[in-house]
């Protein structure tokens, strides 16, 4: 059984922002040689998400963006002594993983679908984990 792991650099620039990283990950994809299996990608953050949404619209950035920050506003009335509650209780909403299906070397998505990460405390330089298995 093959396995691949790689942690992919991913440089964000506002405070809020979702960037398409379905390209990075079908990079590490293609190196693992794997033709069949499942490829996870996994934020080693705790204010910064990862999803799979539509990359075609940029509206649906921006309207998951507003959404989570009418759920979670920045000014809320939290403990957290960083100033970033905010940042952390969006995360948790939408998770710090996705997991893909693997076929014939490509990543299975939809049409419309993309692997985003979501930056809720930037700009900062962000790393996600992608962990390539072959069944």
């Amino acid at each position: 059984m093959k396995t691949h792991v790689e942690r992919v650099p991913v440089r964000t620039g506002e405070r809020e922002e979702i960037v398409n990283i379905t390209g990075q990950v079908e990079a590490v994809v293609g190196k693992s040689g794997v033709s069949s299996g499942i490829c996870v990608v996994f934020s080693m953050h705790t204010t910064c998400a990862v999803t799979i949404n539509e990359n075609a619209d940029p509206d649906v950035k921006d309207d998951i963006l507003h959404g989570l920050a009418r759920a979670f506003p920045r000014g809320g009335n939290y403990r957290h002594a960083e100033g970033n509650s905010d940042a952390h209780l969006k995360t948790s909403a939408v998770g710090p993983s996705v997991t893909v299906v693997v076929d014939q070397g490509r990543l299975v998505l939809g049409t419309w679908q993309g692997i985003m990460l979501c930056e809720f405390d930037g700009p900062r330089a962000r790393t996600v984990a992608v962990h390539v298995q072959g069944v």
